[in-house]
Formats: structure tokens, sequence, C-alpha cells
């Protein structure tokens, strides 16, 4: 099943078993969803509903933050629910033994040396990790990587 279809099928259990913290929370991921694709003039794959879906919960980590800096616990706790629901479509963790190999191989294939070619070896390795890691933390397992050689 497509990962847009559970969404939306996640989206009428909560609606029948009235959850309302779920309820909203899936009502915006897929407007968030329609949105991007209506953006895109086609539908999305399962890899760009997951970006779509990660992009919604850094949104939520920043407002926890904002609302940690105003003294609002009330938004802490509703913002730290929402994200729960949306890891729910979420990958599992990717290990970091497995990125770490897989970072290594795009740096021997590309032949870099040094931090200042990282970009050469994410356009590599990011096809590779199918959305499934965040570019910030690739990114820096590349630069970690190669900072070792130097």
């Amino acid at each position: 099943m497509a990962l847009q279809a559970k969404i939306e099928d996640d989206l009428k259990a909560a609606i029948r078993q009235a959850q309302e913290l779920t309820k909203s929370t899936l009502r915006l991921l897929l407007t968030e969803i329609k949105l991007e694709s209506v953006s895109k003039s086609r539908p999305l794959n399962d890899e760009e509903v997951v970006a779509v879906v990660r992009k919604q919960v850094q949104v939520r980590q920043e407002e926890i933050s904002n609302a940690r800096q105003a003294g609002r616990d009330d938004l802490i706790a509703n913002s730290e629910a929402e994200i729960l629901v949306l890891e729910r479509y979420l990958p599992p963790p990717f290990p970091k033994e497995e990125l770490e190999k897989l970072a290594a191989e795009a740096i021997a294939e590309v032949g870099a040396t040094s931090p200042a070619e990282s970009g050469q070896v994410m356009k590599v390795l990011m096809p590779r990790l199918k959305g499934q890691v965040p570019g910030g933390e690739a990114h820096q397992v590349v630069r970690e990587l190669l900072m070792k050689d130097e």
C-alpha cells in the first residue's frame, strides 16, 4: 500500500475513533502532501511523502524550541504528541554503521580527499539512501570521514 493511502486510511480510523490529535495531525499532513503534489503537478511517490513527513517533524521540533524559549509547556506537549503521530510514517532509523559504510564507498568512488569535496560525495550518496536519512545527517557523516583522512 502506498504511504499516502495508508495515511488516508489512518485518518479515517482516527475520525471513527474520535482521536482528535491524530485526526488534526494527519489532516495537516495530508494537506501538505497535496500542496507538494500540486506544486510538482503529479502525485508524490513514497520517498517524496517521507520527505514531507520529515519536514513536518522538523517544523514541530522548531515549534518545541520556540515554545521552550517562551515558557509554553502546553505547546511543547502538543508538538511532542504530534511528532509521535508523524513518526509512524517514517522509515526505521538507518543504522549508523551502514550509513558510514555507504558514505565510505561513495568517497572512494568519487576519490574525495577533503571536506571541500563533500558535495560531490553527497551527489553519489543521497540516491543510494533513498530518503531514509536526512541530508544533514548524511553530510555530517561524510564530513567526519573526510576529516579523518586529512
